[in-house]
């Protein structure tokens, strides 16, 4: 008896091993409000097990991913996974077009799996304006062992989550935009939730926590950088070393070394810099604002400190230079040369099985304009193809489970339409495998970021001006790379192609979080006409029901705080057992 107990307990701890089932990845946060000063100034941040940011999850590649959350926060909570595909599960999306908010006190399990991805990518809380408080921290995925990384291992692995931020707390934020009043210029910029080095007397109070990044000489680290902020495209540089891009957003990339990079927010790359300078002093990192060239935007400036670990002294003089504000074409022409790594053995996108995005035949074409904010009933809107999204209190993804009518429609316009600007809950109709032409045309004064959920689309083509049928000339249809988030530049456009293979309904956004609080964002539905276990994951048990469906909504009588954690859960506690019932054996 003791010989087969023994031989269970064997088997079923390493049942993954054994059964050839993925592994799980167990997290239990807390999110909470803290109080902090990375700028100096006293004020409340939202921090996950009191740590702002928040802790960095760290996986592999197909791994099951299981967080329970307790929002206890005054307000309702979802965390989104920027970047991370969702296969075929966009319940677990956490954005208002899917789930139903976590209520105040509650907590609530996402489960999921990274299935067939790699690289860097990011959370964040995705309602209420409540990013631009925190509640962030980045996401590593790793290649499992059978697959080749396409550059040696580095020396370490660094996650640097840049931020523009303000003093003024998130809420008096949400409202000045409910006003109509503009937020007004960024107060600074945090590295990892810390403020400034004092480079600068005058810019920099005293007494502020910076961040310091120790590296040994000679050796190579892998640096992930996200642009978790809220508006301000930023330009990333490290004193007098070189930047070798290898990934971004999921997608290994064509190795070439920069000297800085512009980073829009919602992005997130990955550099490896080697330490191969001779530290007769620490090196300054900066994140800095671009695209303004009025003074009081030189306040909104993060620097970090390199520091090897035989420096010599600190850091001084004048921050390595960014580029050129008046050269217009600066920071296209760096984003037009990622490339892919169409070589590099690595989870990617497949669209129809071939890698040969440019060969295959486009079935929808939608040309995605934008304007600066308008009224529309009195109140200051944005707008996408002059329509600005009205979140309703049933989510579209639970009013299409339950066949509740009028929550949405499915006519959003793949074009402007000649009509008033309206606001209204209206998503674009995607076809299951179909492939989709998407044209961002920015007719803002400012850069925009667009985001979409559930999938890596291809960057194709960005230019100034207006988009035409003939813009598809200048099309890459090789090596585009693979991304979740492209920018597009003030009076230009962006073109990406995307197969609308993953089913669910995916949030397509602004990552600019004002414009997306405003309304600039839809969704695509992606219905599979033969629906099965294969194609999409049915409603979770743990589900749940807001607007229309409420009273489906049962109470929750076990809190956080009461239960066990997930990570002690399941197998480990049936261990336990097995382990008991072994020690009472004569």
């Amino acid at each position: 008896m003791m010989f087969y107990l023994v031989v269970c307990l064997f088997l079923f701890y390493y049942s993954d091993v054994a059964l050839g089932g993925d592994p799980f990845a167990y997290f239990k946060w807390e999110v909470s409000f803290i109080t902090a000063s990375p700028l100096g100034v006293s004020q409340q941040v939202i921090s996950i097990n009191r740590q702002f940011p928040g802790p960095i999850v760290n996986v592999t590649t197909n791994w099951n991913v299981v967080v329970n959350v307790q929002n206890n926060l005054d307000e309702p909570l979802l965390i989104t996974w920027n970047g991370i595909q969702q296969r075929r599960n966009s319940w677990q999306d956490g954005v208002s077009g899917t789930n139903c908010p976590i209520p105040s006190g509650w907590n609530w399990t996402y489960k999921f799996q990274v299935k067939d991805q790699i690289g860097s990518f990011f959370y964040f809380p995705s309602i209420n304006f409540q990013k631009a408080a925190g509640g962030y921290g980045g996401i590593i995925i790793n290649n499992r062992d059978v697959i080749p990384v396409p550059f040696g291992t580095p020396d370490g692995d660094i996650t640097l989550l840049i931020s523009d931020w303000y003093t003024k707390g998130y809420k008096d934020m949400r409202n000045d935009l409910q006003e109509g009043n503009d937020l007004g210029i960024p107060d600074g910029v945090l590295f990892n939730g810390l403020g400034p080095y004092r480079y600068n007397d005058s810019l920099v109070p005293a007494g502020i926590s910076y961040e310091t990044i120790s590296v040994e000489p000679g050796k190579t680290y892998r640096f992930r950088v996200h642009n978790v902020g809220i508006s301000t495209s930023l330009n990333f540089r490290i004193q007098n070393h070189n930047l070798l891009l290898v990934e971004t957003e999921g997608s290994y990339t064509v190795q070439q070394n920069y000297t800085n990079m512009d980073i829009h927010v919602g992005q997130s790359y990955s550099f490896l810099v080697t330490m191969d300078q001779i530290a007769s002093s620490d090196y300054y990192v900066v994140a800095s604002a671009r695209f303004f060239n009025s003074t009081d935007w030189a306040r909104v400036t993060g620097v970090a400190i390199l520091h090897y670990s035989n420096s010599q002294g600190p850091a001084s003089g004048p921050l390595p230079d960014p580029p050129n504000e008046y050269d217009t074409y600066f920071s296209m022409n760096q984003a037009r040369s990622i490339r892919w790594n169409v070589s590099a053995g690595a989870a990617r996108p497949n669209p129809q099985g071939s890698f040969r995005y440019g060969q295959i035949t486009v079935t929808d074409v939608y040309v995605l304009l934008n304007r600066p904010a308008e009224l529309i009933n009195g109140k200051l809107r944005t707008t996408l193809n002059g329509i600005s999204y009205f979140a309703p209190s049933t989510p579209p993804k639970l009013a299409q489970q339950y066949n509740v009518p009028g929550v949405f429609k499915l006519d959003f316009p793949n074009r402007l339409m000649n009509r008033p600007a309206k606001i209204d809950t209206s998503l674009i109709n995607g076809t299951y495998r179909g492939f989709m032409e998407i044209i961002f045309q920015n007719n803002d004064s400012i850069v925009q970021s667009y985001h979409m959920n559930g999938y890596a689309f291809f960057v194709v083509g960005m230019d100034y001006g207006v988009w035409t049928e003939n813009s598809r000339g200048t099309y890459n249809k090789w090596d585009g790379v693979a991304r979740c988030t492209t920018q597009v530049f003030p009076g230009a456009w962006t073109a990406i192609l995307v197969s609308l293979d993953n089913a669910g309904i995916w949030n397509l956004r602004s990552e600019n979080l004002k414009s997306w609080y405003l309304g600039q964002e839809t969704y695509v539905s992606v219905v599979n006409p033969e629906i099965n276990d294969n194609t999409g994951l049915s409603l979770p048990d743990n589900v749940l029901f807001c607007g229309a469906l409420s009273t489906l909504q049962k109470h929750q009588s076990v809190r956080f705080s009461e239960a066990p954690s997930i990570a002690s859960a399941g197998r480990p506690i049936l261990v336990a057992v097995l382990l008991t019932w072994i020690s009472l054996l004569p």
